[in-house]
């Protein structure tokens, strides 16, 4: 009878182990739920969140479309290089061989020309002989022995004019550079 009464009393000890570790998940449980104040919170952060985000997926958005606006024209400025260039050439040989009546009324063209593409935003890169070499703005076609010391990686010859639409190179300047 003793053994009954023992193992009576094991499986009551063990029912008190099983009640007890139920009440204190219970306990957790419910001090585990968040209190209101948290899920406020919680919802303000969120809110805060994706109102910046909104806000720099309206300012990115603007940007493009700027960019965009900006940039439109580009392939037609390019196309208009060309023109440009022959209006160059043709005043160094009018400069040569023509009158100065023929010369002057060319020159009044290109002038114009010239003026309403850089309204559109459209510039001369400024490069010279003996600038540096910039990767950023000019094109090497060929190296050539620097005729002096101080030519040596800079540029000794201008071949074609870079182009700029507003600060972005539309056309690298083409440049004979001294080694």
């Amino acid at each position: 009878m003793s053994d009954t009464k023992d193992l009576h009393e094991e499986n009551m000890d063990s029912q008190q182990e099983f009640n007890q570790d139920n009440n204190e998940e219970t306990v957790e449980n419910v001090t585990a739920e968040p209190t209101a104040e948290e899920l406020l919170a919680e919802e303000r952060d969120r809110y805060i969140r994706l109102f910046a985000e909104f806000e720099n997926y309206k300012k990115r958005t603007a940007k493009e479309k700027m960019d965009f606006f900006q940039y439109a024209n580009q392939d037609m400025m390019i196309s208009m290089l060309d023109v440009l260039d022959d209006f160059e050439r043709a005043l160094k040989e009018i400069a040569k061989y023509g009158n100065e009546a023929d010369l002057k009324g060319v020159e009044l063209i290109y002038q114009k020309f010239k003026s309403k593409l850089s309204e559109k935003g459209l510039r001369a890169m400024d490069t010279k002989a003996g600038d540096d070499f910039d990767v950023d703005y000019h094109e090497a076609i060929t190296q050539i022995p620097a005729p002096s010391e101080d030519l040596k990686g800079k540029i000794v010859d201008v071949i074609e004019t870079g182009y700029t639409l507003h600060e972005k190179v539309i056309r690298f300047a083409k440049v004979v550079t001294g080694n």
